[in-house]
């Protein structure tokens, strides 16, 4: 699509997550292993269809269109690929094993309590599942694993910084029990602690994240968990078009599976903002209630009591004559 349109492979700057094209002055950046793109230069991204979308200004038939009629078309130049041999699982389950779980008042913990606003008791569901470690610069990584709970990769997370683990695979990010009969499946692990916050980590929930992306092996994992009789998957992707394909993406994979379907689209962007406004007006009320002057007391009564009123004698005062003009 991207060579149809004009545009120039740039080898210097490209990696293995994100390989750059350029035309004139505009860039893409393909990535998910030539699954997902982005525009650096405003806030378009999306899948192939969505490329076709914005490269031609068009709508989404027409893109399809356009999009199948590129079936077994043949590149004019190889296709890139990156110089250094892919990372084993297993050197990626030990980087991981490297790292300590965070505990209060470590640097990842200070990051999602205080940055975030994730309960401490999410936080610590997530460490006692064994999900969470402490990233470099006070981030936090939040591990993407298989159904035998081997960890394959993970989300990066900081106060200045977020990826994807370097040579790791996105899955699926899991909080939850294994035998849950309803998934909620979000774009981000953040967001998966979120609305488990926002639902009180809800009894017989799995919380999903994608890390943003949807490869082959995050489907082959979702179909897999779907495959459970009585199961109900909810689509909690973000407020926004990419959230709303994925959505799509999750109805499709419930109709082929026979699970029941919902759509849970969060009041905001996504669930870590909405937890972040629903505890901001928490703390408000919380310091207006504060602030509150006491009531005032009851003003005291004006009625005398039993010897108020009466005129003070002295003990040696004689009664007043009655004699008089």
């Amino acid at each position: 699509m991207l060579e149809q349109a004009g545009y120039e492979l740039d080898v210097r700057e490209s990696t293995r997550r994100a390989v750059k094209y350029r035309h004139g002055g505009n860039i893409i950046i393909v990535t998910h292993d030539g699954r997902g793109w982005f525009d650096p230069l405003s806030d378009e991204k999306g899948d192939v269809f969505g490329l076709a979308m914005f490269l031609e200004r068009t709508t989404f038939p027409a893109a399809a269109e356009a999009v199948a009629a590129l079936v077994e078309f043949q590149l004019s130049r190889p296709e890139w690929r990156p110089s250094r041999p892919a990372v084993s699982d297993e050197a990626i389950g030990d980087r991981w094993r490297c790292r300590r779980s965070p505990s209060p008042g470590s640097g990842a913990w200070r990051y999602l309590s205080w940055a975030r606003w994730i309960p401490a008791e999410i936080v610590r569901q997530a460490v006692r599942e064994g999900v969470l470690r402490e990233g470099p610069f006070g981030s936090m990584w939040a591990a993407h694993v298989q159904s035998d709970g081997s960890v394959v990769g993970w989300e990066q997370r900081g106060p200045e910084w977020r990826g994807f683990s370097t040579g790791g695979s996105k899955l699926l990010f899991r909080l939850g029990p294994s035998d849950a009969s309803r998934l909620c499946v979000t774009e981000a692990a953040i967001d998966a602690m979120s609305l488990a916050a926002l639902e009180g980590s809800r009894e017989g929930t799995l919380y999903l994240s994608t890390g943003g992306g949807w490869s082959p092996a995050t489907d082959a994992a979702l179909c897999e968990l779907a495959e459970r009789p009585g199961l109900t998957l909810v689509a909690a992707t973000d407020a926004n078009s990419q959230g709303d394909i994925y959505a799509e993406r999750l109805r499709a994979l419930a109709e082929a599976s026979g699970c029941d379907w919902q759509r849970l689209r969060p009041q905001a962007d996504d669930w870590n903002e909405v937890l972040k406004a629903q505890e901001k007006e928490r703390r408000e009320r919380k310091m207006e209630k504060k602030m509150r002057p006491a009531a005032c007391a009851p003003a005291a009564s004006r009625e005398a009591s039993p010897d108020q009123g009466r005129p003070l004698t002295r003990p040696d005062a004689r009664p007043a004559s009655r004699e008089g003009s």
